[in-house]
């Protein structure tokens, strides 16, 4: 199933996520869920969130896969949804 991940940064923590950017990529590398990714920017173009589309077995797969992302582990997310997602067009 695909699940689409959104997560929203918390207020002034852009300095959180870069210091953990590289353990996030490595993180998204690692794992054969990962189907796309990519940041969410804001007005003037700097990061602010994430975007994610897991391809896992189920909800619990992607609910222990978002658990176990460093930016998560870092504290770095105000908010996280985990939504499945139908893929149309792409």
């Amino acid at each position: 199933m695909l699940v689409c991940l959104m997560a929203k940064d918390k207020a002034g923590a852009l300095n959180v996520r870069m210091e953990n950017r590289p353990a996030h990529v490595e993180y998204l590398k690692s794992t054969d869920h990962v189907h796309l990714a990519g940041p969410l920017v804001d007005a003037e173009g700097g990061m602010c969130g994430s975007m994610i589309v897991l391809d896992v077995p189920d909800m619990a797969a992607a609910e222990n896969w978002a658990e176990n992302d460093p930016y998560a582990k870092a504290g770095l997310f105000q908010s996280v949804e985990l939504t499945e997602w139908k893929k149309v067009i792409g």
